[in-house]
């Protein structure tokens, strides 16, 4: 028999919510079956609407199928579809990097909105797929970003990204934090490091599993690495550079603390959309 949009449209969104539990918010959506079946039959999704009758050739229905019980499974679509937007820019992701998250977005208004200078040096630390430093690169073409990782795999990502969308003014360097960075300074200094506790129930079973594990758990309460780079920034800020930090929705309290230790000034905390703490940031002071 064969099968139309509206069959496999009305199958996938089934086949999701006889697989969920309701502990993925990525999971069980019209959307979800909709970005599947055009990511498949490379179309847009209006034109499933627009046309429920069209009949699907079996080796795309086998593709889709396929997709789908990778997504039931619980994998992101973003890594289904290798693709995700942030900033309004198009970004190629898989497996080897984290599936940048609307929140992110904040780092990136906050870094535009502290520096007005039309030329600024910048580093984003831990970049990924290099979300952040593409988004400010797209913004300010005649600042130059520092984006450095640990992994050399996801700094393949991020580079192959910066060509694919034409940013020229971004450097890429394989680093520990810090290390990468040699001597320089900065006018701004960005991370959205690993901030998930090793313990939380994120990582059994749920959400997570299919991320780089590496880019997500810092340690016992989530918060080794946020203290590491608020120690180590100092050291690569210009007089009056700024430190911003992404992190848990309950960690606001004790990045402002880390800080406040390391001797910023200015330091505040911003709220997402969904009114969590996520963005905290402070000031180098201007003595060296």
């Amino acid at each position: 028999m064969q099968a139309t949009v509206a069959d496999l449209l009305a199958q996938g969104l089934r086949q999701l919510n006889a697989a969920g539990d309701g502990a993925d918010p990525y999971r069980a959506s019209q959307l979800d079956v909709e970005i599947l079946l055009a990511h498949v039959l490379q179309v847009g999704r209006s034109r499933l609407r627009s046309h429920p009758e069209q009949v699907v050739e079996a080796a795309q229905v086998l593709r889709y199928q396929a997709l789908l019980a990778r997504r039931a499974a619980g994998e992101p679509l973003a890594y289904l579809t290798g693709s995700r937007e942030f900033w309004s820019l198009p970004l190629a992701v898989d497996a080897r990097v984290l599936v940048p998250r609307p929140e992110t977005e904040l780092l990136v208004e906050r870094a535009l909105e502290l520096c007005r200078a039309t030329e600024a040096r910048v580093a984003d630390l831990g970049t990924g797929s290099g979300a952040v430093a593409l988004a400010i690169a797209s913004e300010r073409p005649r600042w130059r970003l520092t984006a450095t990782d640990v992994s050399g795999a996801a700094l393949a990502v991020a580079a192959a990204n910066a060509t694919r969308l034409g940013l020229a003014n971004v450097t890429f360097r394989l680093g520990s934090w810090f290390e990468a960075l040699e001597e320089a300074r900065f006018e701004l200094l960005l991370s959205n490091p690993p901030y998930v506790a090793r313990d939380d129930p994120a990582f059994a079973g749920g959400a997570l599993t299919h991320e780089p594990a590496l880019a997500l758990s810092a340690g016992a309460d989530g918060l080794r690495c946020l203290r590491l780079l608020a120690q180590g920034a100092p050291r690569h800020l210009a007089p009056g550079g700024w430190l911003l930090l992404e992190h848990g929705a309950a960690q606001g309290a004790a990045v402002r603390d880390a800080l406040v230790l390391a001797g910023f000034r200015h330091v505040r905390s911003y709220r997402d959309l969904a009114g969590h703490e996520r963005i905290t940031e402070g000031q180098h002071h201007d003595q060296i």
